[in-house]
């Protein structure tokens, strides 16, 4: 590949200042063509020899400067309101990943450039570079979160070696400017304490249980409360949270003290829990989030993603409501909205196509839910949110449930954690008064107690705030909202009170 940039030293094609000038300045109108050969010089220039240690850090700084632009843009599409189509996707993802990964890898390979020759670069510039690296290489991990992984554990380990770095040099909380911002009248600060900072914090709050959009909504609001945080040598009252700066892994809740280490750093909301909280109070009066956190189309759905950090960044951790007991079975698995109506079948059949199911190895259970192995992933339907039908291994019923955490292992096999919705679905034709009719799934409580009742249509049928009607076993049963619609790819997953009355 560095062959497409020319050799070392004094042959490269960015050698001349004039000349890198004027190749970033003609780059593709296209912008994943231009993330893809900033990418490509970002990997050319940083192995390249004959540059001396400043030239390289400017040249790689200017390429950063030249894609921010058209990575902010590529990510809003993705994560936009209208979901581009699955091979544009894939396109977004593949190029977004792959600049932060080459970014994260040129500004490492400069830093451990400035270790072997310590004066070879003014502390300013050190500290930036070191700054520039924790954001890209955090944007990486984030972008491998939103294919709900595999995340690369070698990340983590330049990540943490890069924060190691910035302590032992006395810069890690050197306040600078990120990236310049022309016509800005204040320019937000950061430090390479609080992009670490950032990255710990996102990974601590259980991304692998978000939608997109919510991991992206996610990172804004813990960059904007991240400056309430706070990460420490020692153990103190608010710090839940751990990493070992010298082992290549994610952070860990303190459920109880890590092994005694010089390497040991303790992090934790503390005041930006009270933030947060704040934040939520805001929301739930104004339907609208804090400007600087931008707009949503659903409140609700922001709110539901605040209160998941709120429970998470708790002094506490979130208690399991049901006690997990460890099993080796396994169920054959049918997803999406139409592949549980086959499955369950016009009033209740049982009569399904096997070969449009899959196998997965259930690895607990409790009341509540399953933990599964998938041992081939086949596609990219697998994702929070996700309805399943379920039948357990030499059984004739199915259970209906909801993807609520995929971590996946490898690009093959992923570990799932589903939420059992109901025990006794029963697929029904609801009504809404003048609209007519539509087929769904009713989903009684699977848990005895729950008074309230799930239902599944297809995605924009119902319209929020009315009642649903239907009619079988020779009653009428009428549905009145209890809350919030919870929104998938092909259906909306719908929370109503029961009321039953002689037909």
């Amino acid at each position: 590949m560095l062959k497409l940039f020319g050799a070392g030293g004094g042959d490269h094609p960015m050698r001349s200042p004039k000349e890198a000038k004027r190749i970033l300045e003609a780059l593709p109108p296209d912008d994943l063509k231009s993330l893809e050969e900033l990418a490509h010089w970002h990997e050319s220039v940083s192995v390249a020899e004959g540059f001396k240690p400043a030239e390289r850090a400017q040249l790689l700084l200017s390429i950063d400067d030249a894609a921010q632009a058209r990575l902010r843009k590529a990510a809003r599409e993705y994560t936009g309101a209208a979901r581009p189509s699955r091979y544009q996707e894939n396109r977004l993802w593949t190029h977004l990943h792959e600049y932060y990964k080459q970014a994260g890898l040129a500004f490492g390979r400069a830093i451990d450039g400035i270790v072997q020759a310590p004066k070879s670069l003014d502390p300013k510039t050190q500290a930036l570079l070191a700054a520039r690296a924790l954001r890209t290489l955090a944007q990486q991990i984030k972008w491998q979160h939103m294919r709900y992984g595999p995340v690369d554990l070698g990340v983590w380990g330049v990540l943490n070696s890069v924060y190691a770095f910035s302590e032992a040099r006395g810069f890690a909380e050197a306040k600078l400017a990120l990236y310049p911002v022309s016509g800005a009248a204040v320019v937000a600060e950061t430090s390479p304490r609080l992009e670490f900072l950032r990255a710990l914090m996102f990974s601590a709050s259980s991304p692998d249980s978000l939608l997109n959009a919510e991991v992206d909504l996610a990172e804004r609001v813990i960059a904007e409360l991240a400056p309430q945080c706070q990460l420490a040598a020692a153990d103190a009252q608010g710090l839940i949270f751990w990493t070992d700066l010298k082992r290549p892994a994610p952070p860990q809740r303190a459920i109880k003290l890590p092994p005694a280490s010089d390497a040991v750093r303790y992090f934790g909301p503390v005041a930006a829990l009270a933030g947060l909280q704040a934040m939520i109070q805001k929301v739930e009066q104004t339907r609208d989030l804090p400007s600087s956190l931008g707009t949503t189309p659903d409140p609700e759905a922001a709110l539901d993603l605040l209160r998941h950090l709120a429970a998470l960044w708790a002094p506490e951790p979130p208690e399991r409501k049901h006690a997990r007991h460890n099993v080796k079975s396994r169920l054959t698995i049918a997803h999406g909205l139409t592949g549980t109506l086959e499955a369950l079948g016009e009033g209740g059949s049982l009569d399904f196509d096997q070969k449009a199911a899959e196998s997965w190895v259930v690895e607990n259970v409790s009341a509540g839910g399953f933990g599964a192995v998938v041992p081939q992933v086949k596609s990219d339907w697998l994702k929070v949110g996700t309805l399943l039908a379920m039948q357990p291994d030499g059984g004739s019923n199915w259970v209906v449930g909801v993807i609520r955490r995929v971590n996946r292992i490898t690009q093959q096999e992923a570990r799932v954690g589903i939420e059992t919705l109901s025990r006794s679905p029963k697929v029904a034709r609801f009504r809404v008064r003048g609209l007519g009719e539509e087929i769904g799934i009713l989903l009684p409580a699977a848990v005895l107690g729950t008074a309230e009742v799930f239902i599944a249509l297809r995605t924009g049928v119902y319209p929020p705030g009315q009642n649903l009607e239907a009619t079988f076993d020779n009653r009428e049963h009428v549905y009145l909202p209890a809350g919030a619609a919870q929104k998938a790819d092909d259906h909306e997953l719908l929370r109503f009170r029961e009321m039953i009355r002689d037909g």
